[in-house]
């Protein structure tokens, strides 16, 4: 098989046994500078990345790529329209970690309605609040998501088992797709109690979630976000929780992920938020596990493989 590919990224080890039993020749650089990067792509007609490379006009200028995988779900880190424009297929695996972000989404809400990370800190100190830290059943609640694509969706049927009421809403997809899931916008913000975003990181999306857009709910709801920090800014989040608007929120992203990075108003907002006691945070793993890791080039591979046969013919 053709389709000879440069892998910028580090991968699971199986790429190795995934690429060599499908007969596509690759080299492995995850260490490759953006600069070797340019000067060593024109010899490849396919490129691996995760979410360490950019790539835009300026790293493929000089290519002849006919397709990039992102070992991952989201794309963001792509310059889709150029690529569009240029006739390179983009290749993802949203399917890859699907369960993944479904079961950490979970453990958000869980942790939220519960007050699990509150009563593990407090019992640490030797503080035993029972009343405090009283919980809310899931059963009771509404959960509205936002994205029905592949982390929605298993999002979606892994609450069934809840007994909670689950809606969402996705323009991109007609009601009879999922019409057990599928309402109107309106709808999901007269009824939710709780929101999850699954949705990608777009000119569309991008500080999507603000006081105007949370304003629309009838209630203050649990708000929680596993797909992009820039859809959801820290100062939208912070004033949403001092007005009421939000109850608790759970992040799994941050606008900027590098502490060192973060200017001086995202840092005093990440302040405010961490202080607060009224939100969660973990370091961007809703999708990454164990298996999920091995299952995204699973997914993609064969993908490529697809879409080599497809060309080839």
């Amino acid at each position: 098989m053709s389709g000879k590919c440069l892998i910028v990224d580090e991968l699971h080890d199986n790429i190795h046994s995934l690429l060599q039993g499908v007969g596509i020749e690759y080299t492995y650089e995850p260490t490759i500078t953006r600069k070797e990067i340019i000067r060593i792509l024109p010899n490849y007609e396919g490129l691996i990345i995760r979410s360490k490379t950019r790539v835009d006009q300026e790293l493929i200028s000089t290519a002849n790529l006919k397709y990039i995988a992102r070992a991952g779900a989201g794309v963001d880190n792509l310059d889709e329209d150029f690529l569009i424009a240029k006739g390179i297929k983009i290749l993802n695996a949203p399917e890859g970690n699907r369960d993944s972000v479904g079961e950490h989404t979970i453990g958000l809400i869980l942790n939220l309605l519960h007050n699990l990370h509150q009563a593990n800190d407090e019992v640490r100190e030797k503080q035993w609040h029972r009343e405090p830290n009283r919980g809310l059943e899931l059963g009771n609640m509404t959960v509205g998501i936002i994205g029905l694509g592949n982390s929605g969706l298993a999002v979606a049927k892994k609450l069934s088992g809840f007994g909670c009421q689950i809606i969402a809403y996705d323009k991109y997809l007609e009601q009879s797709t999922h019409p057990s899931y599928l309402t109107d916008l309106n709808t999901l913000f007269s009824e939710a109690d709780i929101l999850s975003l699954h949705i990608p990181l777009t000119h569309e999306t991008r500080a999507m979630i603000n006081q105007s857009f949370l304003k629309k709910f009838s209630k203050p709801i649990f708000f929680i976000n596993v797909s992009r920090g820039e859809i959801a800014p820290l100062g939208e989040i912070r004033q949403a929780l001092a007005n009421g608007l939000i109850r608790k929120s759970a992040l799994d992203v941050l606008e900027c992920e590098k502490f060192n990075l973060m200017n001086a108003e995202q840092l005093e907002n990440f302040n405010w938020l961490k202080d607060s006691g009224k939100v969660i945070f973990t370091p961007h793993i809703a999708g990454w596990t164990h298996e999920s890791y091995a299952r995204i080039n699973e997914v993609l591979v064969e993908k490529i493989v697809h879409f080599l046969d497809k060309n080839t013919k």
